[in-house]
């Protein structure tokens, strides 16, 4: 059935859930995380006279136990959002617990996991009905933010993507194709973040940014930003966006290098064109995807090369598509993990993953304080500060064999 099917007269009061998924308390409510897609149904339900109400559950010590509401709300139907298709053992406590407290009251599961493996969610998480991709009713609503504590809004000039890369599913939950010519009339807030998956490739993109440009003059906005990396493709054959970019006030500007290392000369191309626009190199950062078919010494030439230029990295740690756990934990890099425990690709080890990710921070670092060298001891102030002010100061020649933990992020870091 379709989500509007489940909307009968009957429904007076929707439950809208969001399950108690491995979220860092202090990033509950930062845009990588926040349960838009809960918030347009609830603004839909509303505009419909039905009450609603949003359960978001805090994550305490790694544990899944859900946290009793405090107030009781009987509903009339149950919505349950999805992210990751490896946290689906999230989703399913959620499912259970609701259908033991409410019996009379149907489950909905909804968002990624559900849209990329209904069969399994429906089965695995025993909901009554998996809602597939985006809700066209609750999509052109302003979403309920006065559900959440956030001083921003999302937003989206389009659905879908032009692109089919193999480690994204966008086009198998969005198929469609659909751009925006405007946005002006859905801001409501000053900080804007924006959840394309391809921004650039809006047809009418240059009348988006020229309608940011105007409002950051007048002040209605004061900060954007693009979730998803920007398409470096568009970006080489109209240049002129970057400017534009700078222009309307986007921030943490991100491009995509996807592939091997030969693509150098492109990505730099890239960041000259994005620098030429005003953006400072290390206030750029570049995604780039580990644990996937590029083995890690490849993955540690690229990273050379963005010190090179001056750029952070935004890393990520490649799971399949059809992945329904990961119980990778970062606290075990002594004893290491295996494939029983997250998916490990063929061209990497455990401790690869581990040492890329740990090189990605350190090289972040570097970068964005302008350091010659990282020191764990230094960062965790365990050198007394007299020293440490004469420490950082020296180059990495000269503290190697003064600090045994100083990393040197110009230089190859083999595995053995």
């Amino acid at each position: 059935m379709n989500f509007e099917d489940w909307i009968t007269k009957d429904v007076k009061k929707v439950l809208l859930v969001e399950p108690n998924f491995p979220i860092p308390a202090k990033s509950r409510n930062h845009s990588n995380f926040l349960p838009i897609g809960l918030l347009k149904i609830a603004s839909y339900l509303r505009s419909k006279s039905i009450e609603v109400k949003l359960i978001r559950y805090e994550h305490q010590d790694a544990q899944t136990t859900l946290i009793e509401e405090k107030d009781e709300f009987v509903p009339d139907l149950i919505c349950v959002t999805s992210i990751f298709t490896y946290w689906s053992k999230y989703v399913k406590d959620a499912v259970s617990h609701y259908k033991s407290k409410f019996k009379d009251a149907p489950i909905l599961v909804g968002g990624v996991y559900a849209s990329l493996l209904p069969d399994h969610c429906k089965e695995y998480t025993g909901c009554d009905d998996v809602i597939l991709g985006i809700i066209p009713g609750a999509e052109k609503l302003i979403p309920a933010y006065d559900l959440v504590d956030v001083d921003y809004q999302i937003l989206h000039t389009t659905r879908g993507c032009i692109r089919k890369c193999g480690f994204c599913g966008t086009y198998i939950i969005e198929p469609e194709w659909l751009c925006k010519k405007t946005i002006k009339d859905e801001i409501i807030k000053k900080r804007l973040i924006f959840y394309d998956n391809n921004l650039l490739a809006n047809y009418y993109i240059e009348d988006i940014l020229n309608e940011l440009i105007e409002l950051k003059k007048e002040k209605k906005i004061t900060y954007v930003e693009s979730q998803s990396g920007l398409d470096g493709r568009i970006l080489r054959k109209n240049p002129h966006l970057a400017k534009m970019l700078y222009d309307a006030g986007f921030k943490n500007i991100r491009i995509a290098w996807d592939h091997s290392i030969n693509e150098a000369p492109l990505i730099k191309k890239q960041l000259d064109i994005l620098t030429d626009a005003g953006f400072a190199a290390k206030d750029i950062s570049v995604f780039m995807i580990y644990n996937y078919n590029i083995d890690y010494e490849e993955m540690e030439e690229k990273r050379l090369k963005c010190y090179e230029w001056g750029v952070q990295i935004t890393d990520c740690r490649y799971r399949p598509l059809d992945s329904t756990f990961d119980n990778y934990s970062p606290h075990k890099f002594k004893s290491g993990q295996t494939n029983k425990d997250y998916w490990i690709n063929p061209n990497w080890t455990d401790q690869g993953v581990r040492k890329f990710r740990k090189n990605i921070r350190s090289h972040n670092i570097c970068v964005r304080l302008g350091l010659k060298f990282h020191s764990p001891a230094l960062e965790r102030k365990k050198v007394p500060q007299d020293k440490a002010r004469i420490y950082r100061e020296m180059s990495y020649d000269e503290i190697k064999d003064i600090l045994e933990d100083a990393w040197n992020p110009n230089e190859f870091h083999a595995l053995n």
